[in-house]
């Protein structure tokens, strides 16, 4: 077949195809027009999910009558000067309208402030017809119907209405988090109204728009993000660790005010949060990135979900570092949920929900280290403690009852003060210990709450910290290969290995190249006994080249330090005295991280004095 050139309607479908995937792709294009033309209300109407009618109507600017031809020309845009590296608006492209008109039936209205009349222009199928006039306020309405008429074979890949129609409102709610001081109403006749009434781009402003799109209890569960390095400013909220989600849905980033979905932002969030949640367990964040628009690349794709970063470790080390800052500077906080899943379980008839697994929600031991993958590390002939099998008296041995009295409890207590006033201990966080029951949980009184600590689980996050602490503040102790183990990797891959060298000597992996294609290790951490070489080095050349990193090395060891953590940690059914108690209580304060144990888990729910009286009808 010759060389042919494709007309003008094959080549915007084309486009189509890469920039409208569905109806939420075509009201995020349209919604972000209105907010570069400068819109300050919204309002968005579909039906039969937005494959029958898409309709945004904004305030904005508007269009000149004579530049509406233009506005549905491909490749013509108001939004781009001259440097294709100086991006400051949403859309830039030119491809949306075009794209749109060459699939769907389109029409758009538009009036400018100075206009004295409003003027319309349609395309269908990628025919364009004329301008004629129109009666229409200030502003531009955009109205898209029977989308994939023209391309009937890519509505058999869409979904049906409701899944329709929440992927668009998904997009809504993530624009409009970025855009406090814009009103945004989405409605239809398939759906119930969403509506998200302007605050003001103030701090407070900012988290109520937050708190409308993400429910009332986030704030109350969230810690504030402000950090700076290197011309990079990282600002928002993330939640605490007890307050999480089962997926990552209410994950959201921007990009200079550009909703985006980056695996690298994605990344160092999870990487960040490794310590304090479970695998299956994502933090709630939302998180603004400012920086310098020519080191950051938005033309990745041309749906401009994508971003590129010129220093993407800088970006990551930034994400990391803050969360955990932020964290670690929080103090000791439960969740708000945890106060109502605990009343709703006192209420008559409430359901009970329960983790699977023993009582105090953990797996035992050496169940938990073997379903973990690694070896070497021999639960039967840990130091830690003797074996499950010698315990006695209610499961705590001598030699944990030696560990136990010696160790950093009574010193903990030592600060505290045994005999600190207890009305002094009631002005803490944990308040004051009265009582232990079932021989694993502490209640605690304060001056307006009642608080319930799970002792094993408090204590187990209390040892990981101090064991993480003494691993990182020195090199990981390491032993010496019989024969170095040659792996064998690509160039690149064993060129990113000898750079970060140093670095793996600090965690115990002696690491030098071998050839222009392969890498010699001498020494690996004894911490991981015997272990598959060639996978470990493998994955972090893999994990170096997407991230720049070493961290799945040190995942690996804190792991480790957290199962030892797990197996010498106070035992459920452990009776403890009132000056225990309260060292627990004192230590915890005092711990970053000790809200939720090595799993995840909470280590204390908190009940309010006022949801106690509301439980008997006081209030």
């Amino acid at each position: 077949m010759p060389i042919r050139q494709l007309s003008e309607t094959m080549i915007n479908q084309i486009a189509a195809g890469e920039v409208i995937e569905r109806p939420a792709s075509v009201v995020k294009e349209l919604v972000e027009n209105a907010l570069d033309a400068g819109a300050a209300r919204i309002e968005i109407v579909t039906a039969g999910g937005g494959l029958n009618l898409i309709r945004v109507t904004d305030d904005g600017s508007g269009i000149p009558e004579k530049e509406l031809p233009l506005a549905i020309a491909r490749h013509c845009t108001s939004k781009l000067a001259d440097d294709i590296h100086d991006i400051r608006s949403l859309g830039f492209r030119g491809e949306a309208l075009p794209s749109i008109g060459s699939v769907a039936r389109l029409s758009i209205r538009s009036r400018t402030a100075n206009g004295d009349g409003a003027a319309e222009i349609g395309i269908e199928g990628g025919r364009v017809s004329a301008v004629k006039p129109a009666a229409a306020n200030r502003g531009t309405t955009v109205e898209v119907r029977d989308l994939f008429f023209a391309t009937p074979a890519r509505l058999k890949f869409m979904k049906g209405e409701r899944a329709e129609s929440s992927a668009t409102s998904d997009v809504i709610k993530r624009i409009a988090i970025a855009f406090p001081a814009v009103r945004f109403t989405l409605a239809g006749s398939d759906r119930s109204t969403l509506e998200l009434p302007a605050t003001d781009d103030s701090a407070e402003g900012r988290l109520r728009r937050v708190a409308q799109v993400m429910g009332a209890d986030f704030p109350a569960n969230a810690i504030a993000i402000d950090a700076m390095r290197d011309g990079v400013h990282l600002a928002g909220h993330v939640s605490i660790p007890s307050f999480s989600r089962a997926n990552a849905l209410q994950q959201y980033a921007y990009v200079n005010g550009r909703p985006v979905r980056d695996k690298l932002i994605a990344g160092a969030i999870r990487g960040a949060f490794a310590d304090v949640l479970p695998r299956d367990r994502h933090a709630v964040t939302v998180l603004f990135l400012t920086l310098d628009p020519a080191i950051v690349d938005v033309n990745v794709h041309p749906a401009k979900a994508d971003v590129r970063f010129r220093d993407p470790g800088l970006v990551r080390g930034l994400i990391v570092g803050a969360i955990r800052e932020a964290l670690a500077s929080a103090g000791i906080r439960a969740a708000t949920s945890g106060a109502a899943g605990m009343m709703a379980a006192f209420r008559p008839g409430a359901a009970s929900y329960a983790h699977a697994g023993p009582a105090n929600g953990h797996r035992s031991y050496e169940a938990a280290y073997r379903a973990s993958g690694f070896a070497g590390f021999d639960p039967s002939r840990s130091p830690q403690r003797p074996p499950d099998a010698g315990f006695a008296n209610g499961g705590f041995g001598e030699n944990d009852q030696a560990a136990f009295d010696a160790g950093s409890l009574h010193s903990a207590d030592a600060r505290a003060g045994q005999d600190e006033a207890a009305e002094t201990l009631l002005g803490m966080a944990l308040g004051a210990a009265r009582a232990q029951v079932h021989e694993n949980y502490i209640v605690a009184q304060t001056r307006d709450s009642l608080v319930i600590v799970d002792q094993h689980a408090a204590h187990e996050r209390l040892v990981y910290e101090a064991l993480k602490d003494a691993l990182h503040s020195r090199a990981v102790p390491s032993q010496m290969l019989l024969l170095p183990e040659i792996v064998d990797l690509p160039e690149e891959d064993a060129e990113r290995l000898a750079l970060h060298s140093e670095t793996l000597a600090r965690f115990g992996l002696a690491v030098e190249r071998f050839g222009p294609g392969a890498v010699a290790v001498r020494e690996t951490p004894s911490m991981l006994g015997e272990t598959n070489v060639q996978q470990l080095v493998r994955d972090l050349a893999d994990e170096i080249a997407d991230n720049d990193t070493v961290d799945t090395l040190k995942e690996r060891l804190d792991r480790i330090a957290a199962t030892m953590a797990c197996h010498g940690s106070v035992r459920s059914g452990r009776l403890l005295k009132p000056e225990e108690m309260n060292a627990l209580l004192r230590q915890m304060e005092a711990t970053p991280g000790s809200g939720t144990c090595n799993h995840g888990r909470p280590t204390y729910i908190e009940l309010r004095l006022a949801d106690i009286e509301r439980l008997f009808g006081r209030r």
